[in-house]
């Protein structure tokens, strides 16, 4: 029995939008290859009636689910419906799914980010279909004269069997929608689904495949004008001054003027990262003039002094003082800082025992260190934004995965109340954590604004690529204390970056280590970075994970058995109070990888390497296997064995660890961006190297932990662990270990093709 609490009780579920036109909403629906739509099964119903936030129902049984979510691939637009229509108890067939705008006062949350869409929609959305589902049937009873104890569902139908009276969902619904909301409300059963852990085809594919209007940068309306933005050409510059009159003459070109991102008192929240919030804006009568306008603009730029802002903590926890150093910055000056940082003592954030006292009696110490560089999102959709903001009201319309973070920056800068704000959502192409930061949208929305008219702006590949946001620089130091007989006596992290550390402190090994330190710093800078896919996790899984199978081999331990053992420590006796993984989950997942890829006994010439980590909630253990095949290393096969509780969409959670785990291994062969006097040096794919489709594994194998938790999270977790699968399985083929991302350079050096 689940209790509605206020929030979802009034706000989610009862109150009647203008949106949804009355009637009951729920949505949802991946066309499932060439079977019939519900439009052509049922055809659109002429009334629809509105049960709560995310469901309403037409008077001939159609059911639409909202999606709440943004959608970028994560397939969150047909694993949220499901969820609603397993509760509501309808029939898949029958169900539209719509993308739902947003709207905070209907729906919680409407994030896409962390891995936590499903596993903080769960309850949620369940409540809701099961909410829906309940008052259809007090409405049968009420019709019927039944007690509704006595009615039972299926398939989008309503039975009395003792007196044998059906209806469909359709003929409830009107009365339904008049209901009072209950209080209280029966769940399924995990035994009894239907929907959930069965596979159902991605409600937008036949828009996809077909080309249809779909993504933001479809969008065009009458009378729109096109824009694009001009920033400093280096990190620790700013805008001086332009020239107008050098542009003036060319064909299509309206306007150009600066745009100032953000006002001076405003205080910025945890998503409002930009290195340049005052650019140029250029607007004319195609995407075409206004970039070439872009090329012959005269701006001046200067250099910009050291400047401080307040931002806001992630949720609005707490703030602090964000300061950007002035100066135009060098990898290799940025390398060497490192070099330093790694020499100098940290900040310890976790100690247990005596570590110092472990390697100062140690036999042998173990010690590696591990880097990676700055990386681009790369999103295959360029950022883009559509615009219509008028004297008393906005719309803004564009790829977001965050649009409640952008919308008080949208408040302040157009001095606008909320209110008077539409953020709408487009499906997103890719996102991996770069559209949390939507300054793309104010820039947008205050180009509008000045002109007076709806527009479009569009960022070239060079531009997302010059004005970040990237992931960070890192590096990590490992040691090892040994005795005379190879035992771990202690283990000693150190990680930092510039200008964050991606230090987990708490994660495994922690907690199966008697002796354990952990140390943190990080450098200062103006480059500009943010979340990207398994933000810190996706360089310090790659460089502990490296290090533990470096260690086994010193101990002379299989790779697996010997996790295998620190984990059995962590079960039963752990170190510490502040572990943040369950040691029985993170074992299982290994035991599951080491069956399926039948470990210990490797197929002739196969070089393999395995990995696992924890991070987002989840569980994901990883073996790659590669050959050599004409003096170039070639993953053959990939082995991937999740726990991430109920997986609500199989073969979209399959496709889901395909895509990561690709990805994992492009960054790890190719990805790298350097800097110079504040210059990225790559800004195109002409020079920035994404794996090719001849490049990636030829087989993966996706394989789940039978599980009755709760589901977590699945975009970011398959991506960590790769990395140094695939290094440990480098090292089995060539003889050598990979301390550095990315890897390429160094097998060209061994003479190994790539």
């Amino acid at each position: 029995m689940v209790t509605l609490d206020k929030k979802l009780d009034r706000r989610s579920f009862l109150k009647v939008s203008a949106l949804a036109g009355g009637g009951m909403m729920l949505s949802f629906s991946w066309l499932a290859g060439c079977k019939p739509t519900a439009e052509e099964a049922m055809g659109l119903p002429k009334e629809w009636f509105e049960l709560n936030s995310y469901i309403k129902i037409g008077e001939n049984g159609a059911v639409t689910l909202f999606s709440p979510n943004p959608e970028f691939g994560s397939n969150v637009k047909t694993s949220m419906p499901m969820i609603l229509a397993e509760e509501l108890d309808t029939d898949w067939k029958n169900v539209f799914v719509e993308q739902a705008d947003f709207y905070p006062e209907r729906f919680d949350r409407q994030f896409t980010g962390g891995s936590q869409g499903i596993r903080q929609g769960w309850t949620p959305l369940r409540t809701a279909g099961a909410t829906a589902r309940a008052m259809l049937i007090a409405a049968a009873a009420q019709t019927w004269n039944v007690p509704a104890s006595e009615i039972t569902t299926s398939a989008g139908m309503i039975e009395h069997k003792n007196s044998g009276k059906k209806a469909h969902y359709g003929e409830m619904a009107s009365l339904a929608a008049t209901l009072e909301v209950p209080e209280e409300v029966s769940l399924k059963d995990i035994k009894d689904f239907t929907i959930i852990g069965n596979s159902k085809g991605n409600v937008d594919v036949e828009k996809i495949v077909s080309g249809k209007p779909l993504f933001g940068i479809d969008h065009k309306v009458e009378g729109m004008k096109y824009a694009a933005i001009v920033h400093p050409p280096a990190f620790g510059m700013r805008l001086k001054s332009f020239d107008k009159s050098s542009v003036g003459g060319m064909p299509g070109i309206l306007d150009v003027f600066e745009v100032k991102v953000f006002k001076d008192d405003y205080q910025r929240n945890f998503f409002d990262t930009t290195t340049f919030p005052e650019i140029v804006a250029i607007v004319g009568n195609s995407t075409w003039e206004v970039m070439q306008a872009k090329k012959n603009l005269a701006v001046e730029w200067e250099n910009a002094p050291e400047s401080s802002f307040e931002m806001a903590g992630f949720g609005g926890r707490g703030s602090s003082k964000m300061t950007v150093p002035a100066g135009l910055e060098n990898t290799s000056s940025h390398k060497d800082r490192m070099a330093e940082y790694i020499q100098k003592p940290g900040t310890v954030v976790r100690k247990d025992g005596d570590p110092e006292g472990a390697f100062k009696k140690a036999a042998k110490i173990l010690e590696k260190t591990y880097s990676a560089p700055f990386l681009a999102h790369n999103t295959m959709e360029p950022m883009n934004c559509f615009a219509d903001v008028k004297a008393d009201q906005a719309v803004i319309y564009g790829p977001t995965q965050a649009p409640e973070f952008i919308m008080n920056t949208l408040s302040s800068s157009l001095e606008m109340p909320k209110e008077k704000i539409q953020i709408n959502l487009a499906r997103m192409g890719g996102g991996f954590g770069r559209r949390a930061y939507s300054h793309h949208m104010v820039e947008a929305a205050l180009i509008s604004q000045k002109i007076q008219a709806p527009v479009k702006m569009v960022y070239t590949r060079e531009d997302d690529m010059t004005a970040g946001v990237y992931r960070p620089t890192y590096s990590a130091t490992y040691r090892a204390a040994l005795d005379e007989n190879n035992n771990l006596l202690a283990l000693h992290v150190k990680a930092g970056g510039i200008p964050e550390t991606p230090l987990h402190a708490n994660r495994f090994p922690a907690g199966a280590i008697d002796n354990y330190m952990a140390e943190a710093w990080d450098i200062p800078s103006n480059i500009t970075i943010g979340a990207f896919r398994a933000p810190r996790s996706n360089f310090i899984a790659a460089a502990e994970q490296s290090f533990l199978d470096e260690l086994a081999e010193v101990m002379g331990k299989d790779p697996i058995e010997y996790r295998l053992e620190l984990l059995k420590r962590a079960e039963t006796n752990p170190v510490g109070q502040n572990n943040d993984y369950d040691p029985k989950r993170y074992a299982g997942v290994l035991e599951l990888v080491r069956e399926k890829s039948n470990w210990n006994t490797p197929a002739p010439g196969i070089h393999r390497g395995v990995s696992a980590y924890f991070c987002h909630n989840s569980y994901v253990a990883e073996v790659v296997d590669t050959v050599i095949k004409d003096s170039k290393p070639v993953v053959e096969k990939v082995f991937a064995a999740v726990d991430c509780g109920i997986v609500i969409n199989p073969d979209a959670a399959i496709n889901m660890g395909e895509g990561a785990i690709i990805d994992g291994i492009g960054n790890a062969f190719f990805g790298e961006l350097s800097f110079e006097n504040g210059v990225p040096n790559k800004t195109n794919f002409d020079r920035y190297r994404m794996i090719r489709q001849k490049e990636s594994p030829k087989s993966i194998e996706v394989h789940f932990v039978d599980s009755k938790e709760d589901p977590t999270g699945l975009g970011e977790p398959f991506f960590p662990p790769v990395f140094a699968a695939l290094a440990n399985s480098l090292y089995k083929a060539t003889g050598k270990r990979y301390y550095d991302q990315p890897f390429a350079p160094q097998l060209e050096m061994q003479n190994l093709k790539m």
